[in-house]
């Protein structure tokens, strides 16, 4: 069984905060189930580094990038005949990242609610994944791996910065209600170095998908 009765599977998202490990986790699960991946947009997005440098300057601009980027790949998903696994969901631009801006002063209240509106218009148009992945993680495992993969661009992320984003995703998940969730214990579940700690992952993933076990 699949959880859209005859509709084979087709989508398949990860969620969490910068550092969670939704790149890593993509690339594993898309090798052991032969699923083809969607990756975030960020070695060819023209705003990031500006971004980095000048919040709320860039900080409209980058969410609308991201907010097409993703809308994107999602049609590209349903058209298609492949089962894909997505590296960041377009409801962390909407529910995390762009209202963390707006309340931090970064973004204009008048952008925000530019933003939100386009959103949902993007919203009312799109299928949820079939299975949502979302990555849980503690500030210190997060800060642990943002320094250990070592991109010029984090360098400058405060902590307060991660705290917020944690705040937020904790929320959204809370009231998630679109589709099947499976939330993943970072600071327990070392997925990325434990073979045995990525195979409780796929078997988690089989059974919310599958039901086999």
């Amino acid at each position: 069984m699949n959880p859209k009765g005859n509709k084979p599977v087709r989508h398949i998202a990860i969620a969490g905060n910068i550092g969670a490990g939704k790149t890593t986790l993509t690339k594993l699960l898309a090798k052991h189930f032969k699923w083809e991946t969607h990756f975030e947009d960020v070695d060819n997005n023209p705003y990031l580094f500006d971004f980095y440098e000048d919040m709320p300057r860039w900080s409209f601009n980058l969410q609308v990038f991201f907010l097409n980027s993703r809308l994107s790949q999602i049609i590209n998903i349903q058209k298609g005949e492949q089962t894909v696994i997505q590296d960041r969901t377009i409801y962390e631009d909407a529910y995390i990242f762009a209202p963390n801006l707006h309340a931090m002063g970064l973004m204009s209240t008048r952008d925000f609610e530019n933003y939100q509106a386009l959103f949902q218009t993007i919203d009312s148009l799109i299928d949820p994944p079939d299975l949502l992945i979302y990555l849980q993680a503690s500030i210190p495992t997060l800060v642990n791996q943002i320094q250990k993969r070592g991109r010029e661009y984090e360098d400058n992320l405060r902590l307060d910065y991660l705290r917020r984003l944690n705040e937020r995703y904790e929320a959204w998940i809370s009231t998630y209600k679109n589709g099947q969730l499976l939330i993943v214990d970072i600071d327990r579940i070392n997925f990325a170095e434990n073979p045995e700690h990525l195979g409780e992952v796929v078997t988690k993933v089989s059974a919310e998908l599958y039901g086999l076990f």
